[in-house]
C-alpha cells in the first residue's frame, strides 16, 4: 500500500474527523493531569491549543488511495512557521507517514522562503519527540502561548535551502 502526500485545504471534513481522533487520543493521554492541575494552567492550555483555521497557511494529508490517514499543517509565528496538528491514524502508524508529512511541511516552508520551523508537543508524546529529534529538531524555549505551560516541549529546526 503506497501512501501519497498531498497538499490539501485546512479544515476539510475528512481532516476534521482525523483531528477529532487526535484530540480524543491526547485527551486520554493527559486525562489524569487535567483532573489535578491548577485551573489557571488548564485555561492557558485551552488557549495555547486553540487553532484558528484562518491562521493556517498550508496543510498536507497522507492518503491511502483516496482515504485520508494522516494530517499536518503550518501557521506563521514571527519569522518562522509553526508545525501544527500532526497526526496519523493509529492503524497506519509505524510506516514512516509522520516523517513524510514533516518533510512535506519543510518543503512548503522552503518554497515560501522560510528558514525555520518550530513546534510544540507534550512531554508524554514519546513517539512524536523521537520523530522530531530524528528529523533534526532541537529543543528550544517554550514560545508564545506555550511559555507558561510546564509540560509542553518546544522544538525548532533551521532549514537548509
Amino acid at each position: 500500500m503506497a501512501i501519497e502526500i498531498r497538499r490539501i485545504p485546512y479544515g476539510t471534513p475528512a481532516a476534521d474527523v482525523l483531528l477529532d481522533a487526535m484530540d480524543a487520543e491526547m485527551g486520554a493521554l493527559y486525562a489524569d493531569m487535567r483532573e489535578t492541575r491548577d485551573p489557571e494552567i488548564s485555561r492557558l492550555v485551552d488557549i495555547a491549543l486553540t487553532v484558528h483555521p484562518e491562521e493556517m497557511v498550508a496543510a498536507v494529508g497522507a492518503f491511502n488511495d483516496d482515504e485520508l490517514v494522516g494530517h499536518a499543517a503550518l501557521r506563521p509565528f514571527e519569522d518562522a512557521l509553526e508545525v501544527k496538528r500532526v497526526y496519523v491514524r493509529t492503524d497506519h502508524r509505524g510506516r514512516g507517514i509522520s516523517k513524510q508529512l514533516m518533510l512535506e511541511l519543510e518543503a512548503i516552508a522552503r518554497e515560501r522562503g522560510v528558514t525555520s520551523l518550530i513546534l510544540q508537543t507534550g512531554d508524554r508524546q514519546n513517539e512524536a519527540i523521537a520523530l522530531y529529534q530524528k528529523l533534526g529538531y532541537a529543543p528550544i524555549d517554550r514560545f508564545g502561548a506555550y511559555a507558561p505551560i510546564p509540560f509542553f516541549l518546544c522544538y525548532g529546526k533551521t532549514l537548509d535551502s
